[in-house]
């Protein structure tokens, strides 16, 4: 308990400090059911393959604009042939 009131778990534990276990439940809804995944591939996956594909899709910086782009070709031209 911490002095604003009880202490939060961290992934992987429990609130008495004793290692959660693994939620193969939903893993196994997620892997299988929302990925379609076929049995063969989720087993074969290393841990962090799967946890790449469940994981949201980061955020890409935007494109630049043509006009942005056009300032680059223009101050980084690419090397002319021989």
């Amino acid at each position: 308990m911490t002095a604003t009131g009880p202490a939060k778990a961290t992934a992987g534990e429990s609130n008495s400090g004793a290692a959660a276990p693994f939620p193969w439940d939903e893993v196994m809804a997620v892997g299988l059911g929302v990925l379609r995944l076929t049995p063969e591939a989720f087993w074969t996956m290393t841990p962090r393959e799967l946890a790449s594909v469940i994981a949201p899709k980061r955020a890409r910086p935007p494109a630049p604009s043509a006009r942005d782009l056009s300032e680059m070709m223009r101050r980084f031209p690419d090397p002319r042939g021989p």
